[in-house]
């Protein structure tokens, strides 16, 4: 096997106030006829206190690694038929003019309480999600 210690990796440095980078730098255009020939760059970097100095790693993926290889678990699908559902019931709440005022009335009373929601869309959510629970468990 032939080393050449001459080469180097590419190395990224980061500014001091960077604490975490984590994320796509860019992203495989998936409606593109080169899809496959393009690669998703991910990059992270942390702060961390450890003796190792290799704190940030960069991974290329392609287009087959982005997708699935599993099918979702039956708890996968239950989480995501709720969310669905939720999703849609506060939406709907959200634009019923009929409900507006008191959801409003309602939600102010509870938001500077301990445990309050501190959003209109997470206090419908936390309703609508208990009264899908009860529908359904």
């Amino acid at each position: 096997m032939y080393e050449d210690s001459s080469r180097e990796m590419a190395k990224a440095t980061y500014a001091p106030m960077f604490e975490t980078v984590s994320g796509a730098l860019n992203k495989i255009d998936k409606k593109s006829p080169h899809a496959a020939d393009q690669k998703m760059v991910l990059a992270t970097h942390r702060k961390a206190p450890t003796t190792s100095k290799d704190c940030s790693r960069v991974y290329l993926r392609g287009l087959s690694s982005v997708s699935r290889s599993t099918q979702p678990t039956a708890k996968e699908q239950t989480v995501r038929t709720k969310f669905a559902a939720v999703s849609t019931a506060v939406n709907t709440r959200l634009n019923d003019p009929t409900k507006q005022a008191a959801d409003l009335a309602a939600f102010n009373a509870q938001k500077d309480t301990a445990g309050g929601k501190t959003t209109m869309r997470s206090y419908l959510w936390m309703l609508e999600s208990t009264a899908y629970d009860q529908a359904n468990g």
